[in-house]
């Protein structure tokens, strides 16, 4: 895990370097950027075959209110780690209330509704099990 987005992307791209130069080889990354609110869809981004294999995994994610998987995973964070190959992935949160708390003085961790970042960290342990389990 690493941060740093917010200042130039040195937390992302220091990680990538270091992976490159230990030869560690990154097949998924997940980055949840967009606020701690329901999910309404995981973002992926990778080959065709990779894309196909995932998505055919939405069925298992609709009971929980994830209702797509759409082109354009990732994000700012995980970014560099594209570069090596690594299929990337993103939470989509219901994003209306994203400036409500975003860099504003309320943005703390008592305003974090606890049933929706829950929902956001099944949908991200869920994506990561099947990868794991059954591979890209």
């Amino acid at each position: 895990m690493f941060m740093n987005e917010e200042n130039g992307l040195r937390g992302g791209t220091k990680y990538a370097e270091l992976a490159t130069a230990k030869k560690e080889k990154h097949i998924f990354a997940i980055e949840s950027d967009e606020g701690g609110f329901g999910v309404v869809s995981l973002g992926i981004d990778g080959t065709v075959q990779q894309e196909t294999k995932l998505r055919s995994w939405l069925p298992l994610f609709k009971p929980y209110g994830v209702l797509d998987m759409p082109d354009g995973g990732g994000g700012a964070d995980i970014g560099p780690l594209k570069r090596s190959g690594a299929v990337m992935a993103s939470v989509n949160p219901r994003s209306q209330r994203y400036f409500d708390h975003h860099h504003a003085p309320n943005d703390v961790f008592e305003a974090v509704n606890k049933r929706e970042l829950e929902m956001g960290a099944v949908s991200m342990a869920a994506i990561i099990f099947l990868v794991d389990k059954y591979g890209l």
